[in-house]
């Protein structure tokens, strides 16, 4: 118990020291204080927004003024086990595949947010959580083509976008 509690003592005191406190400590007689000890000690690391910056400023936009983007996506639903009809498991698994395919269509345009936050104790990860949500507004999109196989129902959809559509 002794030797571990000496160790621990050990260890964040020599945490606590950089080699220029330790030169300056050397240089001087008598007791210290631990403002003396502690006083080059760097603050802790802090982290600065990221900001994105560009070195041409004549960097031109993706989607010009009288260019129209095609962004094609296939939505993925599975048909649950407890429907009463194979009609109702098409009916549902369409309706999942052609939400999963909005869903895709906001990612590329808008983008996602992503949210992670970890719990550790003891050093150890005890809970990891990851959250990814898409707000946006999907208009005027186009089914072209829906397949049912084995339960599985693929939407493949498209949009078309335009520099007008982000007007303000």
């Amino acid at each position: 118990m002794k030797n571990s509690l000496l160790i621990a003592l050990f260890f964040s005191a020599t945490a606590l020291l950089s080699v220029e406190t330790i030169q300056s400590v050397e240089d001087t007689t008598g007791p210290i204080t631990i403002e003396q000890a502690v006083g080059d000690i760097p603050a802790p690391l802090m982290v600065e927004p990221l900001v994105c910056t560009t070195q041409d400023e004549n960097v031109e936009p993706l989607l010009k003024d009288e260019e129209e983007l095609l962004i094609s996506v296939t939505g993925q639903g599975v048909a649950p086990m407890n429907t009463t009809s194979p009609a109702q498991a098409y009916a549902l698994a369409k309706r999942a595949a052609v939400a999963d395919a909005y869903r895709m269509i906001a990612e590329r345009v808008k983008g996602v947010r992503i949210d992670g936050q970890d719990l550790i104790k003891n050093m150890m990860v005890k809970r990891s959580t990851v959250r990814t949500s898409v707000r946006a507004m999907v208009r005027n999109a186009n089914v072209v083509e829906t397949t049912f196989k084995e339960g599985l129902c693929e939407v493949e959809m498209e949009i078309t976008i335009s520099h007008a559509d982000f007007a303000q």
